[in-house]
C-alpha cells in the first residue's frame, strides 16, 4: 500500500504545480532588467546600414525600444498603434528588428509605414538575449539615464499604451 502513496503524493504535487502555472499571466513575468541599466549595444541602422546606433546616442532622452520582425504576426496587430504614438511625436520609438532579412522588414515597414525614430538590425538576435526577450513584440521604457523602468511582453493595446507606458514615460520625462 505504502508503495502506491509516494507516486500518489508525487503526481499530487505535480498538478498542483501545473495548475499553479495555468493560472500566471505570462504578460506579467517580471523583468530581472527593471531599474538596471538597458544593456549596451552598436547595431547597424535598418535605413541606413553604413551608420550605427547604440543606447548612448540617447542619453538624457526617456525613449522606447521596440522588438520586431516582418515575420511576427502580433507586431502587425501592434504596427497601427505605433505608427499613431509615432505622430504625436511624444517618445522617440526606437525598432530592434529581431532575427529578420532587412530586406522583408524593409517592405514591411515601406507597406504599413514607419513608426521609428531609428531601426537597427539584430540579425543573430544577441542583442534581444541581452534584453531577456522572451518574443516579439516587446517594449521597453528606458529613462534619461540608460536604465530600464518598465517592459511590455506582447503587443501593446491601446489600454496598455495611455494606462501604463504613456504614464511611466510622462512621469519620466517630467
Amino acid at each position: 500500500m505504502n508503495r502506491y502513496l509516494i507516486p500518489l503524493a508525487i503526481f499530487a504535487v505535480l498538478v498542483v504545480f501545473l495548475t499553479i502555472g495555468l493560472g500566471l499571466k505570462p504578460r506579467d513575468v517580471p523583468s530581472p532588467l527593471i531599474d538596471k541599466p538597458a544593456p549596451a549595444f552598436t547595431l547597424k541602422q535598418l535605413h541606413e546600414p553604413t551608420k550605427q546606433m547604440s543606447p548612448a546616442d540617447l542619453k538624457g532622452k526617456v525613449w522606447l525600444l521596440n522588438v520586431w520582425g516582418s515575420w511576427c504576426v502580433s507586431c502587425r496587430q501592434e504596427h497601427p498603434l505605433l505608427v499613431e504614438l509615432a505622430k504625436t511625436n511624444i517618445v522617440p520609438l526606437v525598432g530592434l528588428n529581431w532575427k529578420d532579412d532587412p530586406a522583408a522588414a524593409l517592405k514591411w515597414l515601406g507597406d504599413l509605414g514607419d513608426p521609428y525614430t531609428v531601426s537597427v538590425v539584430d540579425p543573430d538576435g544577441r542583442v534581444a538575449i541581452d534584453y531577456g526577450v522572451y518574443g516579439a513584440p516587446e517594449t521597453y521604457v528606458i529613462d534619461r539615464d540608460g536604465v530600464i523602468r518598465y517592459k511590455h511582453i506582447g503587443p501593446i493595446s491601446p489600454d496598455d499604451l495611455t494606462g501604463k507606458i504613456l504614464p511611466i514615460v510622462k512621469k519620466l520625462q517630467g
